[in-house]
């Protein structure tokens, strides 16, 4: 079954859910489009009045919400759709769209955005290199291992991703290209913590033998805002996801 973007605003290609990137206006992908948010909202308010690359920046959300406080903003994506999507919908006087390879971007900055598609990378090490080249500072996020494959697998099963870290993995991948990286860790927070604990205490049988799993869940998932998630630096093996705030 094919997901499309919902209400678009007039002339805007709606973009089609591919598992690739996350896209807003789908009610199904909303826990996964505020878990970005949630780190996208916590990156814009250290880059006030800074000039912004965010690299695969997908469907522009992100950019947009960077532009908000930042004093310019490029995102940066290959993919001809996003890119056009991207310039169609979001349009402020310090935003603008490139469709160019990540790897190829140059441009000196004063901060680089590049979430959740390192495990997307062939050659991570020579982009790390770029990166650092480019801006004194870049906040890095790929997802954890531990907590999104299954117990003892290398990998979970998204096609798209070529390699997931563990913490102790990711470090040693950043520190090898940057002088300083701190890591926090992105977890639930507010409904969705209580969500995790009333699955511990069962309320997967729960729900099911009420036979309300459905219902519950088609008003559960578009209710998850960004302030459901949190980051911190304790306890990284338990994350979601790894943001990594790295210095040169």
């Amino acid at each position: 079954m094919a997901y499309l973007q919902e209400n678009q605003p007039r002339g805007v290609p709606p973009l089609e859910l591919t598992g690739e990137r996350t896209l807003p206006d789908l009610p199904e992908e909303n826990y996964w489009y505020r878990r970005h948010v949630a780190v996208y909202e916590w990156i814009a308010e250290r880059c006030a009045g800074l000039r912004v690359a965010d690299l695969a920046c997908g469907e522009g959300y992100g950019s947009d919400l960077l532009a908000r406080s930042a004093r310019e903003v490029v995102g940066v994506d290959a993919n001809p759709e996003a890119f056009e999507h991207a310039r169609l919908r979001y349009r402020r006087g310090n935003l603008s769209f490139r469709r160019e390879l990540v790897e190829e971007y140059d441009d000196p900055c004063d901060a680089v955005v590049f979430l959740q598609t390192i495990e997307h990378i062939h050659e991570p090490g020579r982009l790390l290199d770029q990166i650092a080249s480019i801006a004194p500072v870049a906040y890095i996020s790929t997802p954890n291992r531990l907590t999104l494959a299954p117990p003892g697998a290398e990998k979970s099963d998204n096609p798209w991703h070529l390699r997931e870290y563990d913490a102790g993995q990711y470090r040693e991948l950043l520190d090898a290209h940057f002088d300083e990286v701190e890591i926090l860790g992105l977890f639930h927070a507010r409904k969705l913590r209580a969500h995790e604990l009333a699955i511990r205490l069962g309320w997967d049988r729960v729900h099911k033998a009420l036979r309300i799993t459905r219902p519950f869940y088609d008003r559960f998932i578009p209710a998850i805002s960004a302030q459901d998630f949190t980051l911190r630096p304790a306890n990284l093996n338990r994350a979601l996801d790894f943001v990594a705030i790295c210095r040169r």
